[in-house]
């Protein structure tokens, strides 16, 4: 995916460094390549040692891959945070908002803001869940929520991450690999910190514990196990957080709660932080070939005695055809306007829309409705005709299944090469908690780079890497 149109740098302006970066340009202008190149290679070695991989599905092996980091670090002022963080809160609380009424009084569709079909139709929606409201009303405990820029003030919702959002490990790793690097330019810069993100994710999924819980709350994670593309994070984020790391056969319908197996007996879980689909969670209740689930975990959740972090059924959100309601959800629930503006999104389920994508293929990009880590995905701009022709009839054939949007022009952030600093195309994926005590943004966020030159593509699956993001004190 490549484009060829000016882009809003984000280091630097016209003829000279833009003010976040002031202070870090000064720093790199008093280094030479070579200790640079060495860190780039000391920073690889790290990563492999920490076993941070990812796995590429599709593949006839499905390989283990390690991201690629890039030591120049993404820096974001407060000022800019600021709006960020207040425009993702507002969202977050729309969108959990959304997830209640649909599930429960379903006034939105009443009001005829959004088509009772977009709902009743899809895969996403867990009839299972209607008339039951989670514990502390809350259903998305963790959103990440992909921003992109495209100007000094343009900032961009590509994408709510409300279901199982990954990569906040990367975030947590890319910061402890830069502060072992270079700890001078810490004390040089100050730079909010990231590394309460675990304290802060037990914290808030404690305070979603539910009303039967006794004492202090138990919280674990679920894992589908070794052979999922994030089990590192799985088992990164339990060892930090101080729980247990369990799978489905560790866990069992105990007293009407779920326990997990310890060398002591059975213990009573009070919070399961899944990282399994919804589809694979009960094969009572869904797909009953899952391995990875517990059986009976959907009566216990609904009698109220064990709390599911992100609550089964809130894919429904972060569909990609409901994403293009998202400023009217907002607006619905909150009576206030989006303070991050969405990319125009074309419904190819509507025949207007169907047929103005079909006529612009070559310009836009079309995703699956549920399609996720750049799969599934026509990119217009870079594909060839034939490609283009077999996508259209792809498109034809399931037009509820797409939705289109334009080719941004999205920001650049240097990264480091042997020839010094060259520019690429990023985007930013923020992580938000969710609790009765209220939303917690971690100042900063996982900011994922293409790192082909031209390349839009920023998914570590289609060869992106990662930076350390820098949100400024003041």
């Amino acid at each position: 995916m490549t484009e060829n149109t000016r882009h809003f740098d984000e280091m630097q302006a016209q003829d000279s460094v833009r003010s976040p970066y002031a202070e870090y340009d000064a720093w790199f202008a008093t280094q030479n390549n070579t200790r640079l190149s060495n860190k780039s290679q000391e920073a690889e070695a790290f990563f492999r040692r920490s076993g941070i991989t990812f796995n590429v599905y599709g593949q006839a092996d499905a390989e283990e891959r390690l991201i690629p980091f890039d030591l120049v670090p993404r820096i974001l002022s407060n000022r800019e945070w600021t709006k960020l963080s207040k425009g993702i809160e507002q969202r977050v609380r729309a969108i959990n908002a959304f997830l209640h009424d649909i599930y429960n009084r379903q006034e939105i569709l009443r009001a005829g803001v959004i088509p009772t079909e977009l709902i009743a139709n899809n895969d996403a929606f867990l009839p299972q869940m209607m008339g039951f409201t989670p514990p502390g009303d809350v259903y998305t405990h963790i959103v990440g929520t992909d921003i992109v820029r495209t100007g000094e003030d343009d900032f961009f919702v590509l994408e709510d991450n409300a279901r199982t959002p990954s990569g906040v490990s990367y975030m947590l790793e890319n910061r402890e690999t830069m502060l072992q690097m270079f700890p001078e330019l810490f004390s040089q810069i100050k730079v909010q910190p990231v590394s309460d993100y675990p304290k802060s994710l037990r914290r808030s999924l404690a305070a979603c514990a539910p009303k039967s819980c006794e004492g202090r709350p138990c919280v674990a994670v679920l894992t589908p196990g070794i052979h999922n593309s994030a089990y590192y994070e799985h088992s990164f984020l339990a060892d930090q957080m101080g729980v247990e790391l369990v799978e489905g056969h560790d866990l069992r319908v105990r007293d009407g709660k779920i326990a997990m197996r310890t060398t002591r007996g059975y213990k009573t879980i009070d919070v399961l932080y899944r990282r399994v689909d919804d589809e694979f969670i009960d094969p009572l209740t869904f797909n009953p070939q899952s391995m990875l689930g517990v059986p009976g975990i959907m009566d216990v959740y609904r009698a109220g005695n064990i709390t599911i972090a992100n609550a089964p059924g809130t894919g429904v959100a972060d569909d990609k055809a409901i994403y293009s309601y998202v400023p009217d959800i907002v607006q619905f629930y909150t009576g206030e306007k989006a303070i991050l503006k969405n990319v125009e999104t074309y419904r190819c389920s509507e025949p207007d829309m169907l047929k103005y994508v079909l006529d612009n293929l070559s310009d836009l990009v079309v995703k699956e409705v549920h399609g996720s880590g750049g799969y599934g995905m026509l990119v217009g701009p870079a594909a060839s005709k034939k490609e283009i022709a077999a996508f259209a009839i792809k498109l034809k054939d399931n037009p509820g299944n797409y939705i289109a949007q334009p080719t941004l022009s999205l920001s650049t952030v240097p990264i480091f090469t042997q020839k010094g600093l060259a520019p690429r195309h990023v985007d930013l994926r923020p992580f938000a908690l969710m609790s009765p005590e209220g939303i917690n943004i971690t100042p900063g966020g996982l900011t994922r780079v293409a790192l082909k030159q031209g390349s839009l593509v920023v998914n570590s699956s289609q060869g992106g890497g990662t930076k350390d993001t820098w949100i400024l004190e003041d």
